[in-house]
């Protein structure tokens, strides 16, 4: 049931110098984008944001950012397991530099906008981590910039890390409607790592309309599923095998809002 376009085995999408290259025109949507770059000790990247706003978030290593005349020193992480990590946020219409005296593995997070804000530094002490779910729906949500917690015109992103064996994304959700107060339009990208060789997860997504997204997809590290519509949930971790996924969402509304609705059929005790 896995389908071509919305799932992205890791490498499908690679474009020197990025691993993962995932923007509007290549999701077939008009906000959100990831990027995933590797650099190599003592290497640069160097990117103009254009028209959207972006996150660098350390998945492995430090770097030093420099958005125009500021520069901002991300100590970062040894990987993804290993905690929360600091990050860097830089406005549309900015270059930026990402340089790594010992080399690592950078998230680019992004999304189409219009407010041109201040280059920013996240410390990693003020990430909001949330405890979420019970039993074998407990997962942990690190919420570096969500709705509520970082400053962003369009961009909502946050980090989950599901033990394996258990389920996340659950009860399924979804957010393709404007709905006021109700429920927001956001595209979203789950971005996957597994914890040790050969682990794996399974993500699905089922239509919330007529002829809406239907996706079962067994996922690696590297991979990505795109969500552009449906319920989606849950993402299941294989026993002994954490899964951590990077949520990147945005959308069309006048409000930078995270309002989802339950399926109806699965939310009995799970909330």
């Amino acid at each position: 049931m896995t389908n071509s376009r919305l799932y992205i085995p890791q490498g499908s999408t690679a474009t020197a110098p990025y691993a993962l290259d995932i923007d509007p025109e290549r999701a077939g949507w008009t906000h959100s984008s990831l990027r995933i770059v590797e650099l190599d000790a003592g290497g640069t990247h160097l990117f103009t944001t254009g028209d959207s706003e972006w996150i660098v978030l350390p998945l492995s290593g430090a770097a030093t950012v420099r958005i125009e005349d500021k520069t901002l020193e991300l100590l970062g992480r040894e990987d993804v397991f290993s905690g929360v990590t600091d990050f860097a946020y830089a406005p549309r219409d900015a270059q930026v530099q990402i340089a790594s005296g010992a080399g690592g593995r950078f998230a680019l997070a992004g999304a189409k906008c219009e407010r041109r804000l201040p280059a920013r530094y996240g410390p990693a002490p003020e990430v909001p981590v949330e405890d979420r779910g019970s039993g074998t729906c407990a997962r942990q949500v690190r919420n570096f910039a969500s709705a509520d917690a970082f400053d962003c015109d369009k961009l909502i992103a946050v980090e989950v890390i599901t033990p394996g064996g258990n389920w996340s994304s659950y009860p399924p959700h979804k957010h393709d409607e404007h709905r006021p107060g109700v429920e927001t339009e956001l595209e979203e990208i789950y971005y996957f790592e597994i914890e040790g060789p050969n682990g794996f997860g399974y993500q699905r997504v089922f239509p919330s309309r007529e002829g809406g997204t239907d996706v079962l997809a067994e996922v690696r590290t590297g991979d990505a599923v795109l969500v552009p519509d449906g319920w989606h949930g849950p993402s299941i971790a294989q026993p002994g095998h954490a899964m951590y996924y990077l949520n990147v969402m945005a959308g069309p509304g006048e409000d930078r809002e995270w309002r989802i609705c339950f399926h109806p059929e699965h939310t009995e005790g799970y909330r």
